[in-house]
């Protein structure tokens, strides 16, 4: 009796301690999710940048390798390199690009392989140490060199894994001792359905799924003191129809979400003991007990791999947070004679996560075996995007053009 006496008793105690003790929540509505190397999510391409920044799902393309390379073994063309550049920020200044080059090769009837590397420049920046001192010139950077291969598992799917090294140099010489540059590797797992032809009333068709795994890799540091960063694994899923009205005329159309695979930030909090047991909170170092303690949410101080996981429901705000983490996208192409394109797209992100919204329009021309495309964006958000009333351009250059025959 007096063992179960003691056990009650300390039980009591337990729960007016807790009882007790009370956090406060900081005022904090916004939990943008955010990753290191962001530049990898930028669309380098102006194909995908007019229909509101998707590829996962659209037709092949030389791009195909920043969104979903296990296209390339629907490519009617036996290889190509394909160029870009994309000017930032362009109405402040006009030295931070994004350039991208690429370069595909179909093996065979059922494989092939791909290579680039995208670089993001943040301009020239002048470092003055004293009035005395000669200017130094820096130019951080940021750059990802990668590789794939598709393979074709039937005459509709195929699939592909590519690997990537990323590296982040922001770091100045002579404001930071430690000036390593930040670096990691991550891994692409994708796929891609085409399916054949078909006859319908006053038109063929044809649909088009994919989806693709990106950036899945370690975390990293930019410092040794610093913290680890998660890169942007980000998760794509898209589908489309091919409108093929005759041998001159086609219109696709294609859907795509996405949805980045790293923890929500939780919503923090002060957490302190209700000495008047009345639950409000009043500032004494009496009463402190801990700041930023996790009032809702989950910890992010987690594993890569466990990051991806927890992703799927971590938000705060429940189920109807998790669904705002989505972005999605609406994009249509038209094509004559396989020789002119017009594109157009639209992008949403909720405000809570970012608020980037945008519409884009964009045109093609292609000349014996050269493509050039061109985009331009319109930002439809309060918060100003950095690519508004930005002119993008790609440049491909087709080799073997029309080697194979799909369908």
């Amino acid at each position: 009796m007096k063992n179960r006496l003691l056990m009650l008793m300390a039980l009591a105690m337990m729960f007016k301690l807790q009882a007790q003790t009370i956090i406060a929540p900081y005022d904090n509505d916004s939990r943008v999710i955010t990753t290191g190397i962001p530049f990898v999510l930028i669309a380098p391409d102006a194909r995908a940048a007019a229909m509101g920044d998707m590829g996962v799902a659209t037709s092949v393309d030389a791009f195909s390798q920043q969104w979903n390379p296990s296209k390339y073994v629907f490519s009617e063309t036996k290889s190509g390199i394909a160029v870009s550049y994309t000017p930032y920020l362009s109405k402040l200044v006009n030295d931070i690009f994004l350039g991208n080059i690429t370069y595909f090769n179909r093996l065979d009837e059922r494989s092939a392989f791909a290579a680039s590397l995208k670089y993001f420049s943040l301009g020239d920046i002048e470092f003055v140490p004293d009035e005395f001192a000669t200017p130094l010139i820096q130019r951080p950077n940021e750059l990802t060199i990668d590789a794939s291969y598709a393979l074709r598992l039937s005459d509709q799917f195929a699939m592909s894994v590519a690997m990537r090294y990323l590296r982040s140099d922001l770091r100045l010489q002579g404001v930071d001792g430690d000036i390593t540059a930040a670096s990691t590797f991550g891994v692409d797992i994708s796929g891609y359905y085409q399916s054949e032809e078909e006859a319908y009333n006053d038109f063929n068709g044809r649909w088009r799924l994919g989806f693709a795994l990106q950036n899945i890799g370690p975390k990293f540091k930019y410092d040794e003191g610093g913290q680890d960063n998660f890169q942007p694994t980000n998760l794509r899923l898209g589908g489309g129809f091919d409108f093929i009205f005759d041998d001159y005329n086609k219109i696709a159309v294609t859907a795509e979400v996405a949805k980045l695979l790293v923890p929500t930030p939780p919503i923090l909090g002060v957490e302190f003991e209700d000495v008047n047991g009345n639950g409000t909170y009043e500032p004494s170092e009496d009463n402190l007990i801990a700041e930023n303690v996790i009032y809702k949410g989950q910890s992010q101080d987690v594993s890569f791999l466990s990051g991806i996981f927890q992703s799927f429901g971590d938000a705060p705000g429940g189920f109807s947070e998790e669904l705002k983490e989505f972005t999605w996208a609406l994009g249509a192409e038209y094509l004559y004679q396989d020789s002119f394109a017009m594109r157009a797209g639209f992008f949403n992100e909720a405000e809570e996560k970012g608020a980037r919204k945008f519409f884009a329009l964009g045109a093609g021309f292609k000349y014996n075996v050269v493509n050039i495309d061109l985009s331009y964006l319109f930002s439809a958000s309060k918060v100003q995007s950095p690519l508004e009333n930005t002119l993008r351009f790609s440049l491909t250059f087709n080799i073997g053009a029309d080697a194979y025959t799909e369908y």
